[in-house]
């Protein structure tokens, strides 16, 4: 049944989708620490789950709308912000003399302020563009075509991701050329995911559409701001 965005519950499955959205974004940043050689490019261990979390943004507004893709993705925020504190607190505690671990604690856990800024400006603008893009194009599109808006979304997200965090984690610290070639690499290689991930999550969209019985198209009057993020349109 195809409707107009309007009030409803939270389902359970919208919850699931919610958690494991957070789940993967907080794995995604553990093992962003590890830099990795895929196929000769140089990327992060952390693109293996990341995309991931770009998957979930998009079946969520493919079936529920925008502005519940807009509470996750902030929910998301809040539940990294939250787990990458404690890690720092972590990190900060006294060690006991039994543990010779420190060392590669504040290694692994010990980000520093400039990569831990970019991850979070990187991904809030990333994830909310990436819905946006979504959320207009299947009006625009009155719900076709789902394959190329969920690669064209993913596409104009992890590009903005890239081009947030690369410069300001590492911008004085790698060369430039080095900097582009991270930007470039991790957009196309997570759009690559995303297409080669696709027929899965036709799938998934597809029943639980059936499943919830709904399948939003955001009214012309939706509020698109960022910062609203408890108000469901």
């Amino acid at each position: 049944m195809i409707m107009e965005r309007q009030k409803q519950k939270v389902s359970i499955l919208f919850m699931m989708f919610a958690v494991a959205f957070c789940t993967f974004l907080i794995l995604a940043n553990i093992m962003e620490v590890k830099v990795v050689n895929v196929c000769g490019f140089t990327a992060t261990a952390g693109l293996l789950v990341f995309p991931v979390s770009y998957i979930i943004n998009d079946c969520v507004v493919e079936v529920y709308g925008f502005s519940r893709a807009r509470l996750v993705v902030w929910m998301g925020f809040a539940m990294n912000l939250l787990v990458v504190l404690f890690l720092q607190l972590a990190v900060a505690l006294p060690s006991d003399t039994s543990f010779d671990g420190q060392e590669s604690v504040v290694r692994i856990f010990g980000s520093t302020p400039r990569i831990l800024a970019g991850s979070f400006i990187a991904f809030i603008c990333g994830s909310l563009v990436n819905a946006y893009v979504m959320s207009r194009m299947k009006v625009l599109t009155r719900g076709r075509g789902f394959s190329l808006r969920a690669i064209l979304s993913t596409l104009f997200g992890e590009s903005v991701d890239s081009l947030i965090f690369f410069p300001i984690a590492f911008g004085g610290v790698l060369p430039v050329a080095t900097i582009v070639s991270l930007v470039w690499t991790q957009a196309v290689l997570k759009t690559l995911y995303e297409v080669v991930i696709l027929p899965v999550t036709i799938v998934v969209v597809k029943w639980v559409k059936r499943h919830e019985k709904i399948d939003v198209f955001d009214s012309k009057d939706i509020d698109y701001s960022w910062w609203k993020i408890l108000k469901l349109d």
